[in-house]
């Protein structure tokens, strides 16, 4: 029998790069939030050997390439299981969308998988197996509100945020995340007040502005009314000046990407930012119903949006076979 599971969507609350590391990679901060929004993955194991990914997607690769293939292929190796494994892929979230679809994919893969072979990876053997294929595949195994760090694949549960009403805006643009990390670097060049230090200041700014904006320190004193947390946390979000540092590089490239996140914010959005390099934005609202007319005029307009909601762990979890 096919195992079938829930693939969610993040958006980045934020996001600070540091300087190139010398394996290539960049540290960073960034707070993690999963959405309902979704893929669906499909896994079956029967007689044979292989790993063969089918969709009708055709921007989907369906080689070794594929995120879900890396980490099948692993978990059978860590298993020492064989068998052919057909993984299909029902692709709704954007191609290169910053919004985790490949990440998620494959996190969704690891699962179903372990269900079809009846066997059960210890955690930690999980969170390697992750962090190996990419660097946001781990926050996957959490779900909900996530810190992540160092490349982003060192991941820490924090505390859910109130359920919010989210529009997702994806104009048909594909931004290659290596390269926006290289025009990270040359504006870094470029700029000569921008040191090894300062870097790492960026990188402590904004975990002290997350850390501010998460205890309710930037309010302004007054304590929230009852039923009030969720419009407290998204105006002190704004107040915290929690920033997307890929909207420096990214917009200037993709200047329509920076017209998608005015309209969300003519449209009503309290905060709203690029998600990852992109290049999908999103907007934060508090009022479904505006939500919802955000994302309708936005399609109207050309621009493909999708109003949805923001997943709390414990939903995150019961959702995923559900």
């Amino acid at each position: 029998m096919p195992i079938t599971v829930r693939s969610f969507a993040k958006i980045n609350l934020g996001l600070a790069i540091g300087l190139s590391r010398p394996d290539g990679f960049h540290g960073l901060r960034t707070v993690y939030q999963t959405v309902m929004l979704h893929d669906v993955i499909k896994v079956e194991v029967g007689r044979g050997v292989g790993i063969e990914i089918r969709s009708k997607d055709s921007r989907v690769p369906t080689d070794e390439s594929n995120t879900c293939w890396r980490i099948a292929d692993r978990v059978l190796r860590s298993l020492r299981q064989r068998g052919k494994v057909v993984i299909t892929i029902d692709k709704k979230l954007p191609v290169q969308g910053g919004i985790g679809g490949g990440s998620s994919n494959a996190v969704a893969t690891m699962f179903a998988l372990e269900k079809a072979l009846k066997y059960e990876l210890p955690a930690a053997e999980r969170l390697r197996i992750a962090a190996e294929v990419g660097s946001d595949l781990p926050l996957f195994l959490v779900g909900g509100t996530v810190l992540g760090c160092s490349r982003g694949e060192e991941v820490w549960p924090l505390p859910d945020l109130p359920s919010w009403n989210i529009v997702l805006a994806t104009p048909n643009i594909g931004v290659s995340t290596p390269a926006a990390f290289q025009r990270w670097d040359d504006l870094v060049q470029r700029e000569a007040k921008l040191t090894d230090n300062a870097s790492s200041d960026r990188i402590s700014l904004f975990s002290r502005s997350a850390f501010g904006w998460l205890t309710g320190e930037p309010t302004t004193g007054v304590p929230p009314k009852r039923g009030d947390r969720a419009e407290t946390l998204l105006l002190d979000l704004v107040r915290a000046g929690i920033e997307n540092d890929f909207e420096r590089v990214v917009f200037p490239e993709y200047p329509e990407l920076r017209d998608v996140k005015r309209v969300l914010e003519r449209e009503g959005a309290k905060y709203a930012s690029l998600s990852g390099s992109g290049s999908t934005v999103y907007g934060l609202f508090m009022d479904q119903a505006e939500a919802v007319r955000a994302a309708d005029a936005m399609c109207n307009a050309g621009i493909p949006a999708t109003a949805t909601r923001t997943l709390s762990r414990q939903h995150y979890w019961e959702q995923m076979f559900a």
